[in-house]
């Protein structure tokens, strides 16, 4: 017999001083032209793409139903399961609130950072699908409206090669040429032979060239026709960072991306600002506060943050503006479904910061079957105007690819 997350018990949530639902808050007064409605349920479905995606729905008592996204990872939808009774009730259109909200009554489960904070990113993305069909509007218009209706895509590339840099730039080419993109990334944390320990996090002189090698012929394949960015999944030491940073300072490199570990924040901003070579961080901090931090020091060129797991939409759109404040620009992180990846698009429409969106899924070929509507074409995501996200899952491609033992959530 299963857990029932939604009952378990915890005093820190019961007896919070700063309890936000609508009848602590009194915000129980009708609102007319349709807008008074109550969420009746929160489900999940864990799909089993290239990463376990959670896809999140949040019902409504007027049969609208919002579908979201959190990113990947083992204990979200048990989480998503036992914040559903603080939802339940609830009018969705106050999707701020019901945030806030959240997260004081997970405090204890650790909302400041982590899995509550990307499952609470799911819900929240669902509310702003149901809000934005209840409303008839897009959501990018819940976000203040649009700088632009297409939004550029940037593809994770990869090859059965990956340590070859022939294969790599063979590959940025074939992406450039046959797939239509103009944006990409590759790997550069990847075996090279020359590796002694993989636990000091050093590199040798070999290893460098062999990583600049990769660089060097990746850019000059494909020249002017793409920008390529190059991501090292925080995996060096400060100072071999500094020193391959320095070595690719002569190429043509979009940005090198969390070229050292998240958690110290000094080292990060001595990496950043020992090189000219742009660097990218932000996919693992959590909320505003974590990436104002980053952002203030001035420790990263470009932020990261991944919308499904950072805090949902409205949380990147702040990351946005902090950004924006020291002109640093935002390209997001992406590994998601199409759902996420939509919702991404809808906020870098709504930012005027915005670089990229990331697509990860690119040897996948059953990702687009996940929705009705086509979402990217020729590396560029137009933006929809139907409302909410704009996207409609298509419920058998979804129960054709859940995670075995899964059970499919309930149709709009």
């Amino acid at each position: 017999m299963g857990i029932d997350y939604a009952d378990l018990h915890d005093p820190n949530a019961e007896y919070t001083m700063r309890d936000l639902s609508g009848d602590t808050m009194g915000v129980t007064g009708d609102r007319g032209g349709g807008r008074d409605v109550e969420i009746t349920d929160v489900q999940t479905t864990m799909v089993n793409g290239n990463f376990p995606w959670t896809l999140v729905r949040v019902y409504t008592d007027a049969g609208v139903v919002g579908t979201g996204e959190a990113y990947w990872g083992a204990g979200v939808p048990e989480l998503i399961e036992r914040m559903t009774p603080f939802l339940v009730g609830e009018n969705p259109l106050d999707i701020d609130r019901l945030f806030e909200h959240l997260v004081q009554k997970m405090s204890g489960e650790g909302s400041i950072e982590g899995v509550t904070v990307t499952a609470i990113s799911g819900i929240e993305l669902a509310l702003h699908d149901v809000a934005g069909k209840l409303l008839d509007v897009p959501a990018y218009q819940l976000l203040g409206g649009k700088y632009r209706d297409d939004v550029r895509v940037y593809c994770d590339c990869h090859t059965e090669q990956e340590a070859n840099p022939e294969a790599c730039a063979d590959e940025a080419e074939r992406v450039v040429d046959e797939l239509g993109y103009d944006a990409l990334k590759f790997d550069l944390d990847i075996p090279t032979g020359f590796e002694k320990d993989r636990a000091n996090r050093h590199l040798r002189p070999g290893q460098i060239r062999h990583k600049v090698d990769i660089v060097e012929q990746v850019t000059e394949r494909v020249k002017d026709e793409a920008d390529v960015a190059f991501d090292c999944h925080w995996t060096f030491s400060a100072g071999s960072a500094k020193r391959l940073a320095s070595k690719l300072e002569e190429y043509d490199v979009w940005w090198l991306e969390d070229p050292v570990p998240p958690e110290n924040l000094e080292v990060q901003e001595e990496v950043t600002k020992s090189t000219t070579t742009p660097i990218a961080v932000g996919e693992n901090r959590y909320r505003v506060t974590e990436e104002r931090r980053l952002i203030e020091n001035q420790a990263v060129d470009i932020v990261a943050p991944d919308l499904p797991k950072v805090g949902g939409m409205r949380e990147t759109r702040k990351i946005a503006d902090v950004a924006n404040q020291y002109y640093v620009p935002v390209a997001m992180h992406n590994v998601s479904s199409p759902v996420a990846t939509m919702a991404s698009a809808h906020v870098a429409a709504a930012i005027p910061n915005s670089l990229a969106v990331e697509y990860h899924s690119y040897e996948l070929d059953w990702w687009a079957d996940l929705v009705e509507e086509d979402v990217i074409e020729d590396g560029y995501i137009t933006v929809p105007e139907e409302p909410g996200l704009g996207v409609t899952l298509d419920m058998d491609a979804v129960e054709a690819h859940m995670v075995d033992g899964e059970t499919l959530f309930d149709e709009a």
